[in-house]
């Protein structure tokens, strides 16, 4: 790892501490079974992604002038935090790979950070993403009419993706069924109308 990675790194930890200190994490408490599907599903997502740590490092070859050994920026919510928190925690394999580089941020905190210190071409880092919309508005529903809900139920959508990988940069979304207690799969690989921008934060 570059000196200037390693400082990247260090700011951004630095930084994000200092901002949890003003606005803390949100927790679980005003909707618990919505907090804890969306970290199981999220959880579930991230375990993959984070186990190819190595092999995106590789697909950094075709970009000129990165580091080989990125630090990898998951951009997520905060069940989503302490989902990869805990996966790291569980998993020696991939903590192996992964855990000393990886640093598990909101949408918010990691813009921050970029408008303070960009690296737009991506030398320092990878940007993994992977958070649940769950307030989907009424007048996008049509959009998935072939996916009908039932009284009380509402869309979530499933955003993830990478950035800053080389080739193997992507982005996908996946439709779900929530129904006030469990989370169902509607439909993976969706495509959205208005298709949200790499990295695109929650509104």
């Amino acid at each position: 790892m570059e000196t200037a990675t390693r400082d990247w790194h260090a700011g951004l930890q630095a930084f994000v501490a200092e901002h949890r200190l003003v606005r803390p994490l949100a927790t679980p408490e005003a909707d618990p079974a919505a907090w804890s599907a969306e970290r199981s599903l999220l959880g579930a997502s991230l375990a993959p992604r984070l186990a190819e740590a190595e092999r995106i490092r590789t697909g950094r070859h075709v970009l000129p002038s990165v580091d080989l050994d990125p630090i990898f920026v998951l951009t997520t919510s905060a069940p989503g935090i302490a989902a990869a928190e805990s996966l790291l925690a569980a998993s020696p394999e991939i903590a192996a790979i992964a855990a000393s580089r990886i640093i598990p941020v909101t949408e918010l905190e990691y813009r921050l950070w970029c408008i303070r210190h960009p690296d737009e071409s991506h030398r320092h880092h990878v940007n993994l993403w992977s958070w649940l919309k769950t307030r989907v508005p009424r007048q996008r529903w049509p959009e998935f009419a072939a996916h009908p809900l039932r009284a009380g139920e509402a869309y979530w959508i499933h955003r993830e993706g990478l950035t800053g990988g080389g080739e193997l940069d992507r982005r996908a979304s996946h439709l779900w069924r929530w129904d006030g207690r469990h989370a169902s799969l509607l439909k993976a690989f969706i495509t959205e109308r208005a298709a949200p921008r790499l990295g695109e934060a929650r509104p």
